[in-house]
């Protein structure tokens, strides 16, 4: 039997395959482009026809709670770290990831508004609240800063992130905003 010469469709077998590469080529386009990029766009990159990114994927938060929920979950391993140096390094992290992605915070908005049961928020929020306490009891972030603060800061170093008209200079501008934060240190 010879071939039409077109794409063969070899279903099932690919399908954890195909799956990964959707999931590759959404964290370089959101990471790249943000997070409303094209879905079209997502599905080509990864090589694969836009049916089967919504087989995979039905929605735009779909896809971007799988690309993103590791980062939800690094935050949470930070934090699970019993030692008071967790907050510094579980914030060092989260500026990182928001200079990298900002499409992470806009996933995270987008799910906050769209959906009553996300619980990203929540799990930040969480993962603060059980390392900031540890931080300040060592002395290494001061009594009066709350989670709600530290959160404040995030929001404006997000801020930062998407206004700043020159890619170069996101780094530079976020670490003269942390030297503001009443916790934070520049992230190098």
């Amino acid at each position: 039997m010879t071939s039409s010469g077109g794409r063969v469709n070899r279903g099932p077998a690919v399908a954890s395959q195909n799956r990964q590469a959707i999931l590759d080529a959404a964290w370089r386009l959101f990471t790249e482009r943000g997070y409303h990029v094209p879905l079209s766009a997502i599905a080509k990159e990864a090589g694969v026809g836009q049916g089967v990114l919504y087989r995979h994927f039905p929605t735009r938060l779909d896809l971007a709670f799988a690309v993103f929920e590791d980062n939800l979950a690094e935050l949470e391993a930070i934090g699970a770290e019993p030692d008071a140096g967790a907050f510094g390094r579980l914030w060092e992290r989260l500026v990182a990831l928001t200079v990298d992605s900002a499409a992470f915070v806009e996933m995270a908005v987008d799910a906050r508004r769209s959906l009553p049961d996300y619980t990203g928020g929540r799990r930040l929020q969480a993962v603060l609240e059980a390392t900031l306490p540890r931080a300040q009891q060592a002395g290494l972030v001061g009594p009066a800063v709350t989670v709600d603060d530290v959160l404040l800061v995030h929001r404006m170093i997000y801020g930062v992130v998407v206004t700043e008209i020159e890619p170069e200079k996101v780094q530079a501008a976020v670490q003269r905003a942390l030297r503001w934060a009443p916790f934070g240190r520049p992230v190098t």
